[in-house]
């Protein structure tokens, strides 16, 4: 079916709006600098606190976010609505008030954050586990959404038949649902993962930007604006490759469901 040719001016506009910016960025890397910019003792000090607190994000998504997928995709009670937009808040909800929302929570003298730091002098903001905190905290509904969709398309007669041979609830859920929703699983964890590395807002708000103990990948590209050009693009890039390459990965999951 051919497109109205009204369609191509906008859609060309959008296109350029969001790949001229991109074909700058890589326009402007020096390129035969790249290695020494990425081998700085601060890009790799960022570049290892990014790759442990995202994935410990990921993994954590991936644990508690599993569950709240399943309840929503097969439970049927009052408020199901209410829970899955509290879920799925901070994909739209702005990162800086996320971290604030982060800090009255779990800070020193936050609502949870001070019995915690009671009971055992752990303090949450401004350390590595502020950081996986703050990164969970914006990943999990990009897991949720994905498994969720992924229980709520499956044929639940796969599970009526294993309940039919004796399975019980959690065996049915742990022997067929999760298997056949494998593509669903993988396609929500990286998603999150990839989530959690480039986050900043809620960082920065709640864990601060420490070199060394809080700087992430994206907060040492803020820092390196003001201070180095050059390795604030060095580091871009390395987020641009890394988002594309997942976005590409995950093409048919994520926008057509196969």
């Amino acid at each position: 079916m051919r497109h109205p040719r009204a369609l191509w001016l906008p859609a060309v506009l959008g296109l350029a709006l969001v790949g001229i910016p991109v074909v700058s960025l890589l326009v402007r890397t020096p390129w035969s600098r790249l290695g020494d910019l990425l081998g700085s003792d601060i890009a790799v000090q960022a570049l290892g606190l990014s790759a442990l607190t995202s994935l410990a994000a990921a993994a954590a998504a991936f644990v508690l976010g599993v569950p709240l997928a399943a309840i929503l995709a097969r439970s049927r009670f009052r408020g199901r609505s209410v829970l899955r937009a509290l879920i799925t808040l901070p994909m739209v909800l702005p990162p800086v008030v996320g971290g604030a929302a982060l800090l009255y929570a779990f800070g020193r003298r936050g609502t949870v954050g001070e019995p915690i730091y009671e009971a055992t002098g752990l303090v949450l903001p401004f350390s590595p586990w502020g950081v996986i905190l703050a990164n969970t905290f914006v990943a999990l509904p990009f897991l949720v959404v994905t498994v969720e969709a992924g229980i709520r398309n499956l044929d639940s007669r796969y599970e009526s038949a294993a309940a039919t041979l004796g399975a019980g609830p959690w065996t049915a859920f742990r022997r067929v649902t999760l298997p056949m929703v494998t593509p669903a699983l993988l396609a929500g964890t990286v998603l999150a993962w990839a989530r959690a590395l480039g986050e900043f807002g809620a960082t920065v708000t709640f864990a601060g930007n420490l070199a060394g103990r809080t700087q992430t990948l994206p907060l040492a590209v803020f820092v390196a604006l003001e201070q180095d050009r050059d390795a604030a693009l060095a580091l871009s890039v390395v987020l641009v490759a890394v988002s594309l390459v997942v976005l590409v990965a995950l093409r048919d999951r994520w926008w057509t469901g196969r």
